[in-house]
């Protein structure tokens, strides 16, 4: 979840590390923290609140160095505060570290501490992972900090991203990672690492991605960065590049990044498409899952895992899949996948949703289940990070960057890759109608064009809406069909940045008691498309009236019906039942966004959220 940002090289690191950590703040912002080192010194600076707050608090003081790491924290072990923020520094005044992740044995390793005399004073896992480290350098004097950090870590279990210097050692930067990922950014005698590229790109756009249990040691006088696993030899490191630009990450003159992101959808929809669509004969094609296709093929089923936004999507993968290629489909929560013993065989497809490539939850289901003997495969965006490393094959949805907390156009073009996927075994299957097939791929091209028109023409209709629900304090969302699961999508984007409460429900489902939470003027919002259920819709939102609910339609261009059973109508265009949730979930973002607006909160940085989630 936190931010990390470490530097070496031959500029003052300081403002580096503000600017870097401004950039990952998407990541965690209960407290900020940075630590240089200058002439055997550590200069520590950190505090509670935003990255912001920590720049404002070091303005005019010395911060000497052309070394130092930095942090932006989601608070897991100890509460948001001065003393827990991160860098901590060790009990001998030796090491200055931060540190993204869970120490699983901390109360194991405090107790061994305490027995040396060597006591915390904040409540973090973090300031024990600092003092055992120096306690392990003390009992190995003469060890080199390769075999140093292979020794203290091998006696720590857990997630870690980790960042450090050493006092007496003045240029070097450690990193060690497991599960939280780290990759460093190489420059011109210098490097920048970091937990994310937003904060690497700015300076240079080729890196190198530590692997699971590699570490990394980090001085302007090498070469090379010298990469080595914890429990194997050194590694020559594979150089990567970054193909997107600074420009991806900024606001480009939008309020807020989750504004940017609900437009930019059209953009990121033709780019999941772009090279994976052909025209004659009209057909998907996916090369990142070509090699596996005969194990896919053979499949009796296929499991979808993800958490939050990218589980809804899974959701509607499982009608897409089960409609046009005839295989059944699993949609499962990573994190209860993971613990419930599940039944796997040989034969199986797992396949993992994951905007950031590094959920630890579906990083550890998709684990489970190739240690079990399944073909694991990857839907992501973040090219190089750990799903897509670790599974066998996979799909990139190639959204680019999102900073905005809230998903948006992440889940859309989740969405356009599950439908070329649904596509393209449906072909090959012989399951799909060709006439089916040839009409969702025509339509499927055509649904840039028609988000950007929706997001144009409701932009201003759901603001007014939006007016409306100030004040409320609970939203019932109701779907049928392929729109349950934006149903779902709706009621937690509205949840995560206005922090009204929302439920999403089958509409029809409602009577079995959600109902009794209506009355007089609650909002209820229903996705009333004419589509193969459009009648029992109806009849949903009718039940709806009948207790004095206030209906918010989101309806079919040209259905003038609805207006004479909602209070609100919101159109959007004629598209197949498949495609359908690509633009139903539009102003449901919209509406989202703008009530978080309206109500004063903080749409990029929603309270106690982070972007990726990276431990348990």
């Amino acid at each position: 979840m936190c931010g990390i940002v470490a530097y070496t090289g031959y500029r003052e690191a300081a403002p580096l590390l503000i600017e870097g950590l401004k950039r990952l703040e998407y990541r965690g912002y209960d407290s900020a923290g940075l630590a240089t080192l200058s002439e055997g010194r550590f200069w520590i600076y950190k505090q509670a609140g935003k990255v912001s707050a920590l720049a404002h608090s070091i303005d005019g003081k010395v911060v000497a160095g052309k070394a130092g790491v930095a942090h932006t924290r989601w608070a897991t072990h100890g509460s948001p505060t001065d003393i827990n923020a991160h860098p901590h520094l060790s009990y001998d005044g030796a090491i200055a570290l931060v540190h993204n992740g869970i120490i699983e044995n901390y109360s194991f390793l405090k107790s061994r501490l305490e027995r040396e005399g060597i006591h915390s004073i904040s409540e973090t896992d973090t300031e024990i992972l600092a003092h055992w480290i120096a306690w392990v350098r003390q009992q190995a004097s003469t060890a080199s900090w390769m075999e140093i950090i292979k020794r203290a870590f091998a006696g720590v279990e857990g997630t870690f991203g980790v960042a450090m210097l050493v006092r007496d050692d003045p240029g070097l930067v450690i990193l060690v990672r497991r599960f939280s990922p780290l990759l460093i950014g190489l420059g011109d005698r210098e490097y920048i690492a970091a937990s994310d590229a937003a904060a690497v790109v700015p300076h240079t756009r080729e890196v190198i991605h530590l692997e699971e249990d590699e570490a990394a040691l980090l001085h302007p006088d090498m070469a090379e960065p010298e990469v080595f696993g914890l429990r194997e030899q050194s590694r020559t490191p594979q150089r990567e590049y970054i193909h997107w630009d600074v420009a991806s990450i900024e606001r480009g003159g939008y309020p807020h990044f989750m504004l940017k992101e609900i437009f930019e959808q059209p953009q990121a929809i033709r780019d999941c498409m772009r090279g994976r669509i052909r025209q004659e004969p009209l057909e998907v094609r996916l090369g990142g899952i070509s090699s596996v296709m005969d194990r896919i093929l053979a499949a009796p089923r296929l499991t979808l895992v993800g958490c939050g936004t990218s589980w809804h999507a899974a959701l509607v993968g499982e009608y897409l899949i089960e409609q046009l290629v005839r295989v059944p489909v699993e949609v499962e929560y990573a994190s209860e996948f993971r613990y419930r013993n599940p039944v796997i065989s040989a034969g199986d497809v797992v396949i993992g949703i994951s905007q950031s490539g590094e959920t630890a939850d579906t990083l550890a289901a998709l684990r489970l289940a190739k240690q079990r003997g399944a073909l694991i495969l990857g839907i992501t965006n973040v090219v190089g990070s750990s799903i897509p490393r670790e599974t066998q094959a996979g799909i990139y949805i190639h959204a680019g960057p999102e900073i905005g907390v809230a998903s948006t156009k992440a889940f859309t073009a989740q969405l356009t890759a599950l439908t070329l996927l649904a596509l393209h075994l449906g072909a090959v299957r012989y399951t799909i109608d060709r006439n089916l097939h040839d009409l969702l791929i025509e339509k499927l091209l055509t649904l840039p064009d028609l988000v950007a028109q929706t997001l144009e023409k409701l932009h201003q209709p759901v603001y007014e809406i939006a007016k409306q629900f100030v004040s409320v304090t609970n939203v019932l969302y109701l779907g049928r069909g392929y729109n349950f699961p934006v149903a779902l999508e709706g009621a937690l984007k509205l949840k995560e940045i206005s922090y009204i409460h929302a439920e999403g429900y089958p509409a029809a489902e409602m009577k079995h008691g959600p109902i009794a939470l209506i009355d007089q003027g609650m909002p209820v919002i229903v996705i009333a498309l004419r589509d193969s259920l459009y009648e029992k819709v109806l009849s949903n939102i009718q039940e709806v009236r009948a207790r004095g609910g206030r209906v918010i339609a989101i309806a079919t261009e040209g259905d003038e019906d609805i207006q004479t059973y909602a209070d609100e109508v919101l159109y959007i265009p004629d598209i197949p039942e498949p495609l359908s949730p690509i633009l139903t979930v539009l102003p449901l973002q919209l509406l989202a966004y703008h009530t978080a607006v309206l109500r004063g909160c903080d749409v990029d940085q929603p309270r106690n959220l982070a972007k990726s989630v990276t431990v348990e």
